[in-house]
């Protein structure tokens, strides 16, 4: 079955929350955070949740974002991942 004949898992506009992880160092959240906004301006920064490693080494960010389109979640684990602060995009 080709990919856009394919049943869609998410149904948009829906909530959609995102890990990212990345070492621990200055600026890190506020830099995910401006990238997530880039792709959901509607996205509300005192919602984000943050959670150091074991050894605080490391930085866990979960943000919930309003998506409205798969191209839009896409494009926004595309910069993520690229970003060279980041480890991992959940």
């Amino acid at each position: 079955m080709a990919e856009q004949d394919a049943p869609a898992l998410l149904a948009f506009p829906c909530d959609f929350p995102l890990k990212v992880m990345g070492k621990r160092q200055a600026a890190f959240a506020q830099t995910i955070v401006e990238i997530v906004r880039r792709h959901a301006p509607d996205f509300d920064p005192a919602s984000l949740e943050m959670r150091t490693s074991r050894e605080a080494n490391y930085l866990s960010l979960t943000l919930t974002i309003r998506a409205t389109s798969r191209a839009q979640l896409d494009a926004l684990y595309r910069e993520l991942c690229d970003h060279p602060m980041v480890t991992m995009v959940l």
